[in-house]
């Protein structure tokens, strides 16, 4: 499921929601992961203020990944910082939206807390995952570079 911003509506992919619940390790009913992942999108969306403050940002992060090469980007320590300030803003903003995510459920009881928490949990699993690997990278370009020069 995803939230645009832009247009202000929530999206899904049918197939990839059966396919995303198989490939939890303690699945969830569709009707937990539906109603969880609506909440989240919902969740965007009581934050879409601070998602369009941020369209600038994220024009200049697909500008650049528009002009310049999977390889450019993972290998140029500069372009790989601007990926590195996208992760750490998508990761406030999904942050943001699991808590109002967990407001509404605490409202509204649409789904039981531990299957919102492994959701919840997943869903931040992926993004912190990407962040934590493109920041190891990013270091160690970093560190070649210091040594380059010393």
């Amino acid at each position: 499921m995803s939230y645009n911003f832009i247009l202000n509506y929530i999206g899904y992919d049918d197939i990839r929601i059966e396919e995303a619940i198989k490939e939890m390790q303690d699945p969830v009913s569709l009707e937990s992961y539906i109603h969880a992942f609506t909440l989240h999108e919902l969740g965007h969306a009581l934050d879409r203020e601070a998602l369009l403050d941020s369209l600038t940002k994220t024009l200049e992060y697909y500008e650049m990944k528009k002009n310049s090469t999977k390889y450019e980007r993972y290998s140029n320590p500069n372009l790989l910082a601007m990926l590195i300030e996208e992760h750490e803003m998508n990761i406030v903003f999904e942050e943001t939206a699991w808590v109002n995510a967990e407001k509404l459920n605490r409202e509204y009881g649409l789904v039981d807390w531990a299957s919102f928490e492994k959701l919840k949990n997943q869903g931040m699993a992926t993004y912190l995952k990407l962040y934590a690997k493109d920041l190891k990278l990013y270091n160690k370009l970093v560190s070649q570079q210091t040594e380059q020069i010393a």
